[in-house]
C-alpha cells in the first residue's frame, strides 16, 4: 500500500514534464510521498482550482507549481488555498524564464507563494524547501535531510 501523498505538484504543461521529474528525483530521495499532475492555470482553471481547494482535505501539506510564460500556475494555487505554496519558473520562451521568475515573485499581497530559481536547479531547491517544512513536524524526515547529499540517497535511520 502506498502512502498518502504530503507534497502535490501541479505542473502548467507536459513540457515542464523535465522541471518536475528533478523535484521528483529529491522528493523519491527523501523517501516523501508526492504525486504529480499537469494542469494549466490558463486551459485548465477549474482543475487546477479544485486540485488546490481539496489538497489540504486530501492531506497533503505543500503545494509545488511549476510554470513558464506568465507563470500563473503557483498565484492561482495560493489563490485557492492556506498551504504553503512554492512557484519554479521554467526557463521558457523569448524571455528565457525571466518573465515566469518575475510572475511568481511579484505576487499581490495576501496570495503568498516561494519563489525559487530557474530551471532544474529551483526544482531541487524547491523540493529540498518542501521537505524541510514538512521536517518542521517529521523528526525522521529531519535526520534524513541532515545526512542529505544531492545525488546520493541518504541511509535509512537506526
Amino acid at each position: 500500500m502506498r502512502a498518502r501523498p504530503l507534497i502535490g505538484v501541479l505542473v502548467g504543461s507536459d513540457s515542464d514534464r523535465m522541471i518536475a521529474d528533478a523535484v521528483q528525483s529529491i522528493l523519491d530521495d527523501l523517501s516523501i510521498p508526492h504525486e504529480i499532475l499537469v494542469a494549466s492555470a490558463h486551459r485548465d482553471p477549474d482543475k487546477v482550482r479544485s486540485y488546490s481547494k481539496g489538497a489540504e482535505r486530501r492531506g497533503i501539506r505543500v503545494l509545488i507549481g511549476i510554470a513558464g510564460l506568465a507563470a500563473a500556475l503557483p498565484g492561482v494555487m495560493s489563490s485557492h488555498t492556506k498551504l504553503p505554496v512554492i512557484g519554479i519558473p521554467v526557463a521558457t520562451g523569448p524571455l528565457q524564464g525571466i518573465d515566469a521568475l518575475l510572475s511568481i515573485a511579484q505576487l499581490p499581497s495576501g496570495v503568498p507563494a516561494a519563489t525559487m530559481g530557474l530551471g532544474s536547479s529551483g526544482a531541487k531547491n524547491g523540493a529540498l524547501l518542501a521537505a524541510r517544512i514538512l521536517a518542521l513536524q517529521d523528526d525522521g524526515l529531519r535526520k534524513r535531510l541532515s545526512r542529505y547529499r544531492p545525488g546520493k540517497k541518504p541511509r535509512k535511520a537506526v
